[in-house]
């Protein structure tokens, strides 16, 4: 199974200017863990988790005046479409991070997320034994 049979292809962009009390809202309307930040002043995209914002609120900084373009992962590792889900979970793995932006033609194409893959390797709707 490859990484576009997973993604999420409907993701959410927000700006580096946004404060992170405004992403968590998004991010929670939306119901995503992620979103990609679109910055073209440094350099492209980068990438805001849900763990970004609960880092920087655990520090005791204010959601309301913390801006995203501090808390974005620049140094993103960038996914394709036609990778196997084999290869996202590696990178995963390796990086210590839980979502992949998928770039297609060095465009976002969209996030899959360690969610996803277990979904589809994950039998719909499968009895656990207890």
């Amino acid at each position: 199974m490859l990484v576009r049979d997973a993604m999420s292809t409907v993701v959410l962009t927000i700006g580096p200017a946004h404060t992170l009390r405004q992403a968590a809202a998004l991010m929670s309307a939306r119901r995503v863990g992620a979103a990609i930040v679109h910055d073209p002043d440094a350099g492209g995209i980068g990438i805001l988790t849900e763990r970004d914002i609960l880092n920087s609120v655990g520090l005791g900084q204010d959601p309301d005046t913390e801006r995203t373009h501090a808390h974005t992962t620049n140094d993103v590792v960038f996914a394709t479409p036609g990778w196997t889900l084999e290869e996202a979970a590696r990178a995963m793995a390796h990086g210590g991070f839980r979502h992949l932006i998928v770039l297609d033609r060095d465009e976002p194409a969209g996030i899959v997320s360690v969610r996803d893959i277990i979904r589809c390797w994950a039998p719909a709707r499968q009895q656990v034994p207890a």
